[in-house]
């Protein structure tokens, strides 16, 4: 996802009062959007504690996941288990404006967002930055308690976490050459201590030109063998994915299932940069990914799903038959040209009706200033419109909030 980069501090400061001011003060649809926390409590919001607490709780007991849990229910998740492919159905999940890192996992954020768009989130996605030098343990531990799946964006990027600035001290080759063994070993150990179900997606979105581990950055479209048939760009990123891939493996994380996830359109768009030249292969892959966004600046044109999906999922279903796909990151900006609302509902219906492989969809809720001062929110509740759609798509049966678990032998 291409975004531009301000401090957490600057994107708090401007929630509260573009939200308030797009919305009415009282009633349903206020208590809905307001279960985002704000930074700072306004005299309106504390005079309808209760009735956003009352509303919040009605939501909830009509969620399927809130019921009660029995003991075998607690048990069977706390034995060694494998969450299944839908066979009929996609599961529904989000990242929740999880900070600068997009790590700072709540079980309040995540709980908040359910009660807002009326159901449990099977999915839950959140980042390991390796400039963060950690194993997000306390992260995943509550997402999985949550009784959700854990999807990680693991970024070889360092701080300040800055686009479009090529290779930093993770680079590509620094990997391929062992540099970060010690780091990914101890990851891998602790992913394996973790021991539940997780998906981890390496170096997302590598097709395009603003992450430092993009192909542009390592030969681009420079010839890699004699036939010309393969470049340096993403020959360099199969070889750095591979060597992650086998070391944890080798560390003996078999919870893991690894997604390859590539933006909708490559950039630049070249053959030497389309998604099959970066496909590290069946024995590496458990999942494929698409990141699909709309409208995220006010000078890019508006797109409707099928102009941002129909080609892109073909490509990804031409690289390999049998894998389920992703809509790893999806989401679109409310801005004056598009109707936001009409493109959630146009999401959620043909992601179901027309893509068969889609088996889940995480939506981007997140909101974040730019350079030139305005607001790029992409979140479910940018207007009530907007929210509506989305709870209205994601109501169907077919989303599905709750995991299929499959116990698996005890060794």
């Amino acid at each position: 996802m291409q975004r531009s980069i301000v401090t957490v501090a600057a994107r708090e400061r401007g929630f509260s009062s573009s939200l308030v001011g797009r919305l009415p003060v009282f009633g349903a649809a206020y208590d809905a959007v307001a279960v985002t926390k704000p930074m700072q409590q306004t005299a309106a919001v504390r005079l309808n504690q209760s009735v956003r607490v009352s509303f919040c709780i009605g939501v909830l007991l009509a969620l399927p996941s809130c019921h009660q849990r029995t003991r075998t229910e607690k048990s069977d998740r706390d034995a060694t288990v494998q969450v299944m492919v839908p066979e009929h159905g996609a599961y529904t999940g989000a990242f929740i404006d999880f900070g600068e890192a997009e790590e700072d996992v709540t079980l309040e954020g995540i709980e908040d967002f359910e009660a807002m768009v009326g159901k449990h989130q099977a999915i839950i996605a959140s980042s390991s930055y390796w400039g963060e030098q950690d194993f997000p343990t306390r992260s995943l531990k509550l997402i999985w308690q949550h009784h959700s799946l854990p999807l990680v964006f693991w970024s070889p990027w360092d701080r300040p976490y800055e686009q479009n600035k090529g290779p930093d001290r993770f680079s590509l080759t620094s990997i391929i050459a062992g540099t970060w063994d010690k780091y990914i070993d101890g990851w891998a150990d602790a992913a394996k201590a973790f021991g539940k179900p997780m998906i981890v997606d390496f170096g997302n979105e590598m097709n395009g030109d603003w992450f430092p581990w993009s192909g542009i950055y390592y030969g681009g479209n420079q010839p890699a063998n004699e036939e010309k048939t393969k470049w340096q760009g993403p020959e360099t990123f199969k070889k750095a994915y591979r060597h992650v891939v086998d070391r944890v493996r080798a560390r003996g994380a078999n919870n893991i299932k690894w997604m390859f996830h590539t933006n909708n359109y490559s950039s630049p768009v070249d053959i030497w940069n389309f998604a099959p030249a970066y496909y590290p292969g069946p024995d590496y892959v458990d999942w494929l990914g698409l990141s699909v966004y709309g409208q995220q600046y006010r000078e890019e044109a508006w797109a409707d799903i099928p102009s941002l999906v129909d080609w892109p999922y073909k490509e990804m279903s031409g690289i390999d038959p049998n894998k389920p796909i992703m809509i790893a990151e999806w989401g679109t900006g409310e801005f004056p040209r598009g109707n936001k609302a009409e493109w959630i509902r146009q999401g959620l219906e043909l992601f179901r009706t027309k893509y068969p492989r889609i088996k889940a969809a995480v939506y981007w809720h997140e909101r974040w200033q730019n350079e030139e001062g305005y607001y790029s929110n992409l979140r479910v509740n940018s207007s009530v419109e907007s929210l509506q759609a989305y709870r209205g798509g994601v109501a169907n049966p077919y989303w599905l909030g709750e995991l299929l678990l499959k116990p698996l032998p005890v060794r």
